[in-house]
């Protein structure tokens, strides 16, 4: 079973999984860091120097809703789906190249043999429609 474990992890999809766990992980964090200390702080200084995080918050006590902090979220998502998006056409652009290449591959070249069976198949038709 141990080995049957091991021969599952150490498969290339399941590292390559891992793999990007990892690095979107990290990728989140820095886009995160991106909204709370620039673009929202842009935000505020466009809307007259309001935090949105703190300003757009409802409600008394510990019953708070945060309007501000959901906005940030969807800025969160939107960058990193338009990331993502913008990998993924790259990947499909190289694939692409790939398939092109492939496609050009050279006429086979007719021996001897099929040369001349070839041309006695074109003299009979010549003779059958004349």
């Amino acid at each position: 079973m141990w080995k049957d474990f091991k021969d599952f992890a150490m498969r290339g999809n399941v590292m390559d999984l891992a793999v990007a766990v990892v690095i979107g992980a990290a990728f989140g964090k820095i886009v995160d860091s991106l909204v709370k200390n620039i673009i929202m702080p842009l935000v505020g200084m466009l809307t007259g120097g309001i935090d949105l995080t703190k300003k757009w918050t409802y409600g008394s006590g510990d019953a708070q809703v945060a309007l501000g902090v959901f906005v940030q979220s969807i800025i969160d998502f939107l960058i990193i789906a338009f990331a993502i998006f913008m990998v993924l056409r790259i990947i499909a652009k190289l694939n692409r190249k790939k398939e092109v290449a492939v496609v050009e591959a050279p006429a086979p070249q007719l021996d001897a043999k099929e040369e001349l069976l070839k041309e006695i198949r074109d003299l009979l038709k010549k003779e059958q429609a004349e």
